[in-house]
Formats: C-alpha cells, sequence, structure tokens
C-alpha cells in the first residue's frame, strides 16, 4: 500500500504532536541539584555513590580540603590531631569495591572521625596526651572496627579534653567554637563536637561519662547520643569510668545518627556490659524514623534545669510549644531534691577510683617507652615538656585533677565508691523508672545545659550554674539521652533539647527526637565555616 506524501507529513506532524503532549503532560523527573559537601545526607551521599556521580575518593578528598580549609588555617579551629595518611587509598579501594558489585554496609564510602581515646591500628591513640604521643593501639576498638567492617572511612583522630577531661589537650591545644571562636566547643568530646559542625565528616564518634558527648552537642548544635551503658562496646577506648563510660554517634541530623548507631551495635565478647544488649540492639535505627511521633506521644518536662540563662529558658520554653503543636502531650515532673543535690557526688565518687585502676589496665596495652600507671604518669609530668604538639601545652585542669581528685579519692576497694556503684546507681534507676512508670512517659525532655556556651578566657569556676548538672543522670542510671537542635540564643550560639529515656530505648528517643527536628529544623552552618566553592554533591 502506497501512502500519499501529504498524508506522510501529516501523520508525521500529528505524531510530533502527541509526543509534545505527552511530555509535557507526564510526571516531571526529579533532576539533580548541588548541595554543599558538607550539609549532604548520608542518605544523599549513598545515593550520590549509587547513581554515579560521587565517588568515596572525591567525597574524602572534599572533607580533608575543608580540614585544611579550617582547622589549622582560616579560623584555626584545632579539631584534629592526625589525619589517616591511608585515607584517599582506602577511599580507593571501596570504590574499587562498590563498582565490583560489592557493598559493605550503610556507610561504605564515608568519612567518619573518632575522639582520640578510641583505638585504631593505623593512627596512635593519644587521650589527648604527649605523655602517649605516638602510641600505636594492638588492634582496633571493637566499634572502630564494626565502623570499618561498614565500609566507613576512619578519616581522623580528633581533639579531645586530655584524658577525657575539660576542653583541651597537650595534643591539639585548645578547639574553638566553629559558631564563635571565643567560645569553648565543650569537653571532652569537643573535637568531635568541632568537625561536625565544621563539616569535616557527616559521622562523629565520641565518648560520654558524665556529659561529654552531650555539651559538645549542646554548645555546637548538632545531633548526638549517649546510648545506653552496654549498647556500644567500650573495648579498646581509653577508660574515665567503666561504670559510666560508653561511646556514642555525634551527626548533623537525627537521620545519619540513626544510620551510624546500627553499624555500631552488637554483643562484644571483650565487654561484659554488652551482654545487657543482647536481643535489645537493632541493626537498623533508620525503620523508626517517624516523623509523626510526637502526636500522641507522652513526654516529661524536667523543670529542675532552669535560670540559668534567659535565652536557654526562653528557646526550651518554645520547643515545648513545637511538641505540643505536633501533637504531644507534656507532662511536668521534677526530682527529689536530695537526689539532685547527691548525684554529682555520688558521680565524683566512682569515675576517679575507677579512672586510677581502669587506665592502669589500659597502659598495659601500650609500648615499654609508656608510663604504666596514674602514679608514673603523674611522676613524669613534672618533666613533661612545657609545649607539645602544634605549640600546645598540657591541660592545668587534668593534671591538677590527678592530684586533687584521681589520687584523693581513694580505690575501688573504699565503702564509698561501694556504695555508689552498689547501691546509689541502682536507686538512681528505680528512682527514674518509678517517674516514668507514675506518669506513663514515652520520654522525658529538658535542657541540655543549662546556659550559652562560656567564653573561652571566663576565670575557672566563672559562670558556674547556680542549677543542678541534667546530663550526669544518664551516666549514673545508664540510660540513653538523644540531643537535637532547638535554636539560637540573641548572640548565635547553639542551644539544644535532651531526650531522656529508659534503658535500650534508643528507638522511640530517635523517633520523638526526628519528629521534633523535622518539625524546627534548627540547625545552622557555623559562620566561621562557610561552604566551599565547587565542594558539591549532586542530589536529586
Amino acid at each position: 500500500m502506497t501512502i500519499h506524501p501529504g498524508i506522510k507529513s501529516t501523520v508525521s506532524r500529528f505524531a510530533l504532536v502527541c509526543a509534545l503532549g505527552a511530555a509535557m503532560f507526564a510526571a516531571p523527573q526529579a533532576s539533580a541539584r548541588p548541595v554543599d559537601q558538607e550539609l549532604a545526607s548520608v542518605t544523599d551521599l549513598k545515593a550520590a555513590m549509587e547513581a554515579g556521580t560521587l565517588t568515596a575518593e572525591r567525597l574524602t578528598q572534599m572533607a580533608l580540603e575543608r580540614i585544611a580549609a579550617y582547622d589549622r588555617a582560616g579560623p584555626k579551629l584545632h579539631a584534629v590531631i592526625s589525619l589517616n595518611p591511608k585515607a584517599l587509598e582506602i577511599a580507593r579501594a571501596l570504590d574499587a569495591e562498590r563498582k565490583a558489585g560489592k557493598v559493605r554496609g550503610p556507610l561504605h564510602g564515608i568519612p567518619v572521625i573518632l575522639k582520640d581515646n578510641i583505638d585504631t591500628v593505623d593512627m596512635p591513640t593519644t587521650g589527648g596526651s604527649v605523655m602517649l604521643e605516638g602510641n600505636m593501639a594492638p588492634d582496633d576498638a571493637y566499634l572502630a572496627k564494626k565502623l570499618r567492617d561498614g565500609g566507613a572511612i576512619i578519616l581522623a583522630k580528633v581533639n579531645l579534653g586530655e584524658f577525657a577531661n575539660g576542653s583541651q589537650s597537650s595534643m591539639g591545644g585548645q578547639s574553638l567554637n566553629p559558631h564563635d571562636l571565643s567560645r569553648v566547643p565543650a569537653g571532652s568530646s569537643g573535637g568531635t563536637g568541632v568537625g561536625i559542625a565544621a563539616g569535616y565528616a557527616p559521622i562523629g564518634i565520641g565518648t560520654d561519662t558524665g556529659g561529654s558527648i552531650r555539651g559538645p552537642s549542646f554548645v555546637n548544635g548538632i545531633v548526638g547520643l549517649k546510648p545506653t551503658h552496654g549498647l556500644i562496646s567500650r573495648d579498646g577506648i581509653i577508660p574515665l569510668g567503666l561504670s559510666l563510660d560508653t561511646g556514642g554517634p555525634m551527626t548533623r541530623s537525627v537521620a545519619d545518627l540513626a544510620v551510624a548507631l546500627g553499624v555500631m551495635t552488637g554483643v562484644d565478647g571483650a565487654d561484659d556490659a554488652t551482654k545487657k544488649s543482647a536481643g535489645k540492639f537493632e541493626k537498623d535505627y533508620t525503620k523508626f524514623l517517624n516523623a509523626n511521633a510526637l502526636k500522641g506521644a507522652r513526654i516529661g518536662v524536667l523543670r529542675d534545669f532552669s535560670g540559668d540563662d534567659p535565652d536557654v529558658d526562653w528557646i526550651f520554653e518554645a520547643s515545648l510549644k513545637a511538641m505540643q503543636k505536633a501533637g504531644a502531650t507534656l507532662i511536668d515532673v521534677r526530682y527529689p531534691k536530695w537526689f539532685l543535690d547527691s548525684q554529682t557526688q555520688a558521680t565524683y565518687s566512682i569515675f576517679p577510683p575507677e579512672f586510677r585502676a581502669q587506665l592502669g589496665d589500659y597502659l598495659k596495652t601500650t609500648g615499654p617507652k609508656y608510663p604504666k600507671s596514674v602514679e608514673e604518669m603523674l611522676a613524669r609530668a613534672y618533666e613533661m615538656p612545657s609545649m607539645g604538639k602544634d605549640g600546645a601545652g598540657p591541660n592545668p585542669f587534668r593534671w591538677n585533677n590527678f592530684i586533687t581528685r584521681d589520687l584523693a579519692m581513694g580505690t575501688i576497694n573504699d565503702p564509698g565508691y561501694r556504695a555508689a556503684v552498689d547501691y546509689y546507681m541502682p536507686m538512681a534507676r528505680a528512682l527514674v523508672e518509678g517517674i516514668f512508670a507514675k506518669e506513663k512517659l514515652d520520654a522525658a525532655v529538658y535542657p541540655t545545659n543549662t546556659r550559652r556556651a562560656a567564653q573561652i578566657a571566663e576565670p575557672l569556676g566563672g559562670g558556674i550554674p547556680s542549677s543542678p548538672s541534667p546530663t550526669g543522670i544518664a551516666n549514673l542510671t545508664g540510660f540513653p539521652d538523644l540531643i537535637v537542635p532547638a535554636g539560637f540564643t540573641t548572640d548565635d550560639l547553639p542551644v539544644t533539647v535532651s531526650f531522656f529515656g529508659l534503658a535500650f530505648t534508643e528507638a522511640k528517643l530517635i523517633s520523638l527526637g526526628y519528629s521534633f527536628e523535622q518539625a524546627t529544623k534548627a540547625i545552622r552552618r557555623p559562620v566561621n565555616t562557610p561552604a566551599i566553592p565547587g565542594a558539591t554533591v549532586e542530589v536529586k
């Protein structure tokens, strides 16, 4: 059959019109958009790698460029003690694995920074002290190995209060708060807090004995979690007080924290505390990310922690209103005054004697040139060089405490220590459990700190809050505490809210914290660490 040329032309024009019409009315295709590398979530980074628009090598290079721009140059944040010299090599190997169809886990190709009291086989572990400069651990800490097995690139070891006390070290000096360089980054996980806020990596790991994850999360305006005691192994972490110690993730978002937490959980034969988590831990906490979780939730409002800073108090009240608007029922609760008055003394009855004994156990794993006890360390301290790496000097708070506290508070055989561990800690758990049961609470909330970040130049003891510290209770009970950004003071300093729960309720806290985060979106990039031109990720 022969088709007339005119009919051919008409059919062609009709087909073209139909095609154009179909294109006009078809569902729009999502186009990729550039996102500044330091603001991209783990989900964004994972999707970009799966799409082939990003490699682990490129992501690692951008992270290293930020560190070069801001850590010893620019604002000179001094968050990093050591970089992994093989980071790019590891990234390239992970890219090759992905290309070959092997993906290790949800952190495949994602850079992570670790507080420098966590053992890594390929970088020194110093505890922030020149006493342990160059100390190479015999193997990875359990959580470090879990991160590597999950595909993470351990990019750097970051600054901390020396031996997890205070906010400066003789290895890394004084880290600076990226929101305000005159302010503290808090201790002792300050380097991790600074590094996450400044965008050095999407995930960081800190440790917490009485608030050392939560304080830095508060003043740097990021998300952090002190998990249930026993959820994450402490094997390979320089101890401060193992009855209270735990590691935990610090991130820019609750979703990123959920990814990181699931990678690190598990029962570890080298840490008996993790036996408590058997059958209770999750390998994937992202399934609990529910933007509507506050609807119908019963939230206890801990009213004992206010009155030190009107801006912090106002932001906390505004946060409560946001929770109510999202559907939560709020119930005011208070701790007994005797408990608030005694909890700090109980804490100090526990960790100094434990530190004295347990640090000695850790030091046995170090080489022959390193001290093997607190007493030997103190004796060497008087001969220690006045200046360490990068001109850093000793942390006077830490070294003074070696004499006035760690040696003076007795040993783990003393009655005061035994009473605190055997009786006070179980009593604290029973008290909190009773409050939760009486009020049928899903969680309790409080301002993570009662006052904004202090000035670095503030005199020792200056500006001490009049209200009791809220963070130590989570360590004495061993219960989890999730920190979520809530707002900013009139001088643009971050404030966060803590979601506190019973043992192994991390899933519930993550759900509630995510719901609050989505309702408020109260995080900002620090003014002193802007985007680097060209350092972007294509995200759909």
